[in-house]
């Protein structure tokens, strides 16, 4: 199973979760921004109407095209790197077959760089965040992604010493719980939160449904790469494993 094959397939699934994912993005989240971008014009409004008049640099369609072209590239994006680390962590990923391995490489990196980040700085809608607290948000969105890789490289470094010691799994999959939640308690109590506050004219039903949109987004994201990448593979493993036997004999 070369590199080249991987990329390959990896390209496949990517552009499938990417055109999968753009679809919710422009059926689901952007009513909710268009929501949300009310509020803002109302805000504008009652200030005095010193932005109503200003021409947008980008009109809105063109930014709703460009949020759906983001999201289908960023698609196969993650497919090409997603196939990279699978080629490296293959051997090291829980599971009985790719497809169990695929589905488990991407729930980590669903919780590594979605999940988590999404819980310390939660997506806002264009109403909500303060511009000078961009640098901020972005430091602790990257540092909540570096604490939980850190996470995740050290209970697989768990799992492999506990097996050298002769650990069966059961044992070594309740050390791995423990150690995961030690290790999310301390991140959640070290690494801060979102900077910004949530105004007073911002209904919580915008607020709770971009939030939702937004993961959920990503979650389908993640979700058809590792379910797509991993059936892409599975034709591949049943013929090597229905070869084996004809070429012990």
């Amino acid at each position: 199973m070369g590199i080249g094959y991987l990329l390959r397939r990896g390209l496949a699934a990517g552009a499938a979760a990417g055109a999968l994912a753009a679809v919710f993005f422009y059926l689901v989240l952007e009513p909710v921004v268009r929501r949300a971008l009310v509020i803002e014009e109302a805000r504008g409004n009652a200030d005095g109407g010193g932005h109503s008049h200003e021409e947008p640099l980008v009109s809105r369609s063109m930014q709703v095209f460009g949020g759906i072209v983001t999201v289908t590239v960023a698609g196969l994006l993650f497919g090409l790197v997603f196939a990279v680390v699978y080629a490296w962590s293959r051997n090291r990923l829980p599971g009985g077959s790719d497809f169990g391995r695929a589905v488990v490489l991407a729930g980590l990196g669903f919780m590594v760089f979605t999940l988590l980040p999404g819980l310390r700085i939660p997506a806002n809608p264009p109403a909500v965040g303060d511009p000078e607290s961009v640098t901020r948000r972005t430091l602790i969105y990257v540092l909540t992604i570096l604490v939980g890789l850190l996470i995740v490289l050290a209970l697989f470094a768990l799992d492999r010493a506990l097996a050298d010691r002769g650990y069966d799994v059961p044992r070594r999959a309740a050390l791995a719980v423990a150690g995961a939640v030690v290790g999310l308690t301390l991140l959640f109590l070290l690494v801060p939160g979102s900077p910004d506050g949530i105004p007073a004219d911002m209904p919580a039903d915008i607020l709770w449904d971009l939030r939702v949109a937004s993961l959920a987004m990503l979650g389908l994201l993640w979700t058809v790469l590792g379910v797509g990448f991993g059936l892409l593979l599975s034709p591949r493993t049943r013929t090597a494993a229905a070869a084996e036997p004809a070429v012990a004999g």
